[in-house]
């Protein structure tokens, strides 16, 4: 093994740092009582980390981590219309009152939550493929959707920021169908971004909204499927 390889790279350590520190502010604030909403708590937390990731990317020199998080936030944008059919449609996502207007049925501060898990995902994407290629990125991408959307099923209803309703298959408090929707999310979007990186940002906010109807669809076809199919209750 080459030991230069297992060196960290200033990009990578720095994103290390910076979301370290996030991961101890969002302990504080979501854990520490202080008499302060839900909703108002996330929104500062969105806030925070949508400034954080330019202003310290642009502070380091790590030009690539504006033109992500740019791509990250535009599909965290358009996120809120597979949330909101999920929650007004078919009635299997629960967005509770938590003290700030809502978009539909969705939580306002989601339209910049979904930049937080997309830049770690496709960030670890971008460098596992500097290091071990592009078979290694593909796995690797794979295994932090799932790790990262996973976990945030299990924690966010406990927090209370949204949780399943009228779910039949589960895995604890997250609901099966919507895990492999999750990885294609992230799947896709590490490869759309590949691709658009350098493009204009028009045709990055396209590429995010493309990759953001291939996750509503695939977050339907899977609902059917295990839902309605496998779990057997047949169409209605």
């Amino acid at each position: 093994m080459n030991v230069k390889n297992l060196k960290l790279k200033n990009t990578e350590k720095d994103a290390i740092y910076l979301h370290l520190a996030f991961a101890a502010l969002c302990a504080v604030v979501l854990l520490v009582p202080a008499g302060v909403s839900t909703g108002v708590r996330f929104l500062f937390l969105v806030i925070a980390y949508n400034a954080a990731v330019p202003l310290v990317g642009n502070a380091r020199g790590h030009g690539e981590w504006t033109r992500l998080w740019r791509f990250a936030l535009a599909l965290s944008v358009f996120q809120v219309f597979p949330d909101w059919f999920l929650s007004a449609q078919l009635g299997v996502l629960v967005f509770p009152e938590d003290g700030l207007f809502k978009i539909g049925t969705v939580s306002s501060y989601m339209a910049g939550l979904w930049t937080i898990p997309v830049f770690m995902i496709v960030f670890t994407g971008l460098r596992v493929k500097k290091r071990r290629g592009n078979r290694a990125a593909a796995i690797a991408v794979a295994a932090v959707s799932l790790a990262v959307f996973a976990l945030s099923e299990l924690l966010m209803g406990r927090l209370g920021s949204w949780h399943a309703e009228n779910v039949k298959v589960m895995l604890g408090p997250a609901a099966l169908y919507i895990l492999a929707p999750e990885i294609i999310l992230g799947l896709s979007a590490y490869y759309v971004y590949r691709a658009v990186r350098k493009k204009p940002f028009w045709k990055t906010a396209l590429s995010a909204f493309l990759v953001m109807l291939l996750y509503l669809g695939s977050a339907c076809w899977f609902y059917f499927i295990i839902e309605k199919l496998m779990a057997g209750r047949g169409p209605t």
